[in-house]
């Protein structure tokens, strides 16, 4: 499929602090691609970059086709973004808030009414937004980004903060999105969300790319090979997967009837961060 966001070699330096230091990657058309990595690796600079919002100090990035730097008003039209910090009209309604984006984009009252069914606050779109709680605040969030129906939508930390319900909500809308071909460009530390909503995410630390993959291939290539044997007496056995002597080991207790469970020892996401970036996810 054809890439809608490339990027090459891209760096930004602030004075002498280079947060991205020559990043490249593409990212196809309807793919979920997460940008992963601690507090200060690079993440929102990258996005900011992306988006228009900063000129990279070298390299290049497009979006859509569209150069962020000689076309910037080109990809803003083409691009909804999510920050994490919740910059909306406190003393306005859900609606108004939304109208308001809308006819900036000369979107009708139907975009709106969508957008909130959408994201499920259609139940209190009338309700002014001191009332609104912090996860239906960042719904809103979600919505109004859409309201240009944009080809990419750019997501930083969504649910960062959110109790396990309304981050479960913003999940459900970024999957819809993604079935509808919308692409979506991710940054979060919660690597279990990762896991389930993208097709490849990308480990930056430190401003540099150490890893792109699936997540199902970077947990294959970089966890153990392990199972956990739980067997009849209520004896548990790691086992090599690797190992010749294991597997008949294992073998011959199913053959036996001796097996009541047995579990995969697959490394998660943060640990195969852990393992490369030599740090926790903070």
């Amino acid at each position: 499929m054809p890439a809608v966001i490339e990027v090459h070699g891209l760096r930004k330096a602030f004075g002498r602090l280079e947060a991205v230091k020559g990043v490249s990657f593409c990212v196809e058309a309807g793919e979920v691609f997460g940008f992963l990595g601690h507090n200060g690796a690079g993440k929102t600079t990258t996005i900011r970059v992306l988006t228009g919002q900063l000129s990279p100090t070298g390299g290049w990035g497009r979006v859509g086709g569209f150069d962020v730097v000689r076309e910037r008003r080109r990809v803003k039209s083409i691009i909804g973004v999510v920050f994490e910090d919740q910059n909306l009209y406190e003393r306005m309604s859900g609606r108004e808030n939304l109208a308001f984006f809308a006819n900036l984009h000369r979107a009708n009252d139907r975009r709106v009414d969508d957008l909130l069914e959408m994201v499920g606050l259609s139940e209190r779109a009338n309700d002014r937004i001191t009332k609104y709680s912090n996860g239906m605040k960042q719904r809103l969030m979600v919505a109004r980004a859409l309201i240009n129906r944009p080809q990419v939508l750019f997501l930083d930390e969504p649910t960062r903060g959110l109790d396990p319900a309304s981050a479960h909500d913003i999940r459900r809308v970024v999957a819809e999105l993604a079935r509808q071909g919308t692409t979506v460009f991710l940054t979060t530390h919660y690597m279990e969300e990762a896991d389930q909503l993208c097709g490849r995410v990308a480990f930056i630390s430190d401003g540099v790319i150490i890893a792109l993959d699936s997540p199902r291939e970077l947990k294959l290539h970089y966890g153990r090979r392990e199972a956990r044997v739980l067997l009849g007496d209520r004896t548990e056995h790691t086992l090599q997967l690797t190992d010749a002597g294991s597997s008949a080991r294992l073998a011959q207790w199913i053959a036996e009837g001796r097996v009541l469970s047995v579990h995969t020892q697959e490394a998660t996401l943060e640990e195969v961060f852990r393992r490369l970036a030599g740090r926790e996810l903070t």
